[in-house]
């Protein structure tokens, strides 16, 4: 299982087991991301995860959570700018679900922040 959330400050994520925490990780967010909408800088949080996790999460079957619910609904975007393009062509190599899980309930990234 993996969390991700972003704010305006940085981007933030979990990766988990059944068992508990395998490992948590965040950073700032770089000078151009502050411009980024937050639908942006959620779906940046997914990717940041997914880059760093690679090796854990690359040919495994898994789920992304997220409190961003519109997230669900971007592979089925008509229109999406560049940047969104570029980094759904990265998540397809990925075989996971996504998953709504409200803000208010993710308490596991607020430890990040």
């Amino acid at each position: 299982m993996v969390y991700t959330d972003a704010s305006h400050k940085g981007l933030g994520c979990v990766l988990m087991q059944e068992k508990g925490t395998v490992a948590y990780a965040s950073r700032q967010l770089k000078i151009h991301e502050k411009n980024y909408p937050t639908h942006d800088l959620e779906l940046a949080a997914v990717v940041f995860a997914l880059k760093i996790w690679r090796h854990y999460l690359y040919g495994e079957k898994f789920t992304l959570y997220t409190d961003h619910k519109s997230l669900k609904y971007l592979f089925t975007q008509k229109e999406l700018n560049k940047r969104q393009r570029r980094w759904l062509e990265f998540l397809k190599d990925y075989d996971f679900s996504l998953e709504y899980h409200p803000g208010k309930a993710n308490v596991v990234l607020d430890a990040c922040e």
